[in-house]
């Protein structure tokens, strides 16, 4: 059966996430549906990461790909205009979040305002530019709260941007190991669609409650108890973003919620309780000791390293101010268990960090592999091979887990299925 096809770009691309997982969501459909073409065709795709001479993500996309559908160039400079001219239905991408990362503290967050927070503008010039009728985000959880100083302040402007470009949308926090997956990865994921289409129609006749927990976008594939988390819940007293996006960044915060819905510049949230699928476990994802290179396993020096960093202490330090405090940590495991999903992998993976996952395999130590750290995300093995092991440990941390992403495309098939809306004419004049 043949469907129309999704032009998809793909920002921020990284080493092709999200081109992996709506592939994998192509092969589904070719299965299940019957589908006789590709229903995602991934028609332009940018990766460019600042400040490097070399570009290994980008070398890593175009290696399984090819270089004419992606750009290595900064996203401030690209024609938004030829952009438009793609017809683009679908507009995806992981954007930088290191403004917002669990891997740097509160007081060091820069919010949207940050060095690499400013790049969700670039996402509203090509959206102004190409009007599609679907959005597909993801970023860390801590989005939601950012920037200390002003919670939810962030994420209420970028849902501004949206509203007055006319989106409605949906949020979700997804634990990729509450759904079948080896990594205990939490990220932000933001589903937006046009509000003069069938699906807004069909959204807007359901209760806020019964979209969050039972019938909007997410719920339906990403199942969640009834009931909110200690009632956490906002429905009754919904916030209202139906106001200038100077004020939103200059007075307010807001409490946002694991889960969320936008309509018409009215935001409903509240804190869901995910239904878990069967758990799958760090062992999955581990290879023969056999196929295990020496340079993994820790020496002695290593192994006292890591007892430290994993261990409970207690230093007095001196603030840049000069005032004296105790920084204080708990302890770890000494290894982490192989029967629960893996960490959050970091960036800093597979260096002598607190946060890196050291296992115990036949009574020896050792880090993961980096094929290992694909499997936690779902890429193939081998999928980064072309990259020295740092690089390769740094595009894992943040990388998503693929498979989500082939979830979602396959209810993106399913609303256009139902709710099919032809490509319309861009509203908005791109300056």
């Amino acid at each position: 059966m043949s469907h129309s096809q999704i032009n998809v770009l793909e920002l921020f691309a990284g080493v092709g996430g999200f081109r992996v997982g709506l592939e994998r969501a192509n092969d589904t459909l070719v299965k299940e549906e019957k589908t006789s073409n590709d229903f995602f065709k991934i028609v332009w795709a940018n990766q460019w990461e600042p400040g490097r001479s070399s570009q290994d993500a980008y070398d890593s996309y175009v290696s399984h790909y090819g270089n004419t559908d992606i750009e290595n160039r900064d996203i401030a400079l690209i024609d938004k205009e030829k952009l438009k001219k793609l017809n683009p239905s679908l507009v995806v991408g992981g954007f930088p979040c290191q403004d917002y990362s669990v891997a740097r503290s509160l007081s060091g967050e820069k919010g949207i305002h940050g060095k690499k927070g400013v790049l969700f503008w670039e996402i509203q010039k090509v959206l102004e530019a190409t009007n599609p009728k679907f959005i597909l985000l993801e970023n860390v959880d801590r989005l939601l709260k950012s920037p200390a100083s002003q919670r939810g302040r962030d994420f209420g402007v970028m849902l501004a941007v949206l509203r007055d470009l006319n989106y409605d949308v949906e949020w979700r926090v997804i634990n990729a190991a509450d759904y079948g997956y080896p990594q205990r990865r939490k990220r932000v994921f933001i589903f937006a669609y046009l509000t003069d289409s069938p699906y807004k129609d069909y959204i807007s006749s359901l209760e806020p409650e019964k979209v969050l927990f039972e019938s909007g976008f997410f719920a339906k594939r990403f199942t969640v108890e009834k009931n909110p988390y200690k009632n956490r819940i906002n429905i009754d007293k919904p916030i209202d973003l139906r106001k200038d996006i100077a004020d939103l960044s200059s007075e307010d915060s807001f409490e946002f919620f694991s889960s969320g819905y936008m309509r018409d510049g009215v935001v409903f949230s509240a804190q869901t309780v995910s239904i878990p699928r069967e758990l799958k476990p760090l062992s999955s994802v581990l290879q023969p000791a056999s196929d295990i290179d020496k340079k993994y396993y820790l020496s002695e020096e290593q192994s006292r390293k890591f007892e430290y960093l994993r261990g409970a202490k207690k230093i007095e330090r001196t603030s840049s101010t000069g005032h004296s405090y105790i920084f204080s940590e708990g302890a770890m495991a000494p290894t982490d268990s192989l029967e629960k999903p893996g960490r959050t992998m970091l960036t800093s993976e597979g260096s002598i960090n607190r946060s890196t996952h050291i296992i115990e395999v036949h009574g020896k130590k050792r880090f993961l592999t980096p094929i290992e750290c694909e499997r936690l995300n779902g890429f193939e093995d081998n999928w980064t091979n072309n990259m020295k092991d740092r690089m390769r440990y740094f595009c894992m941390g943040n990388a998503l887990v693929v498979d989500l992403i082939s979830e979602l495309g396959q209810e993106i098939f399913k609303i256009e299925k139902t709710y099919p809306l032809k490509t319309l004419q861009s509203r908005f004049t791109f300056s």
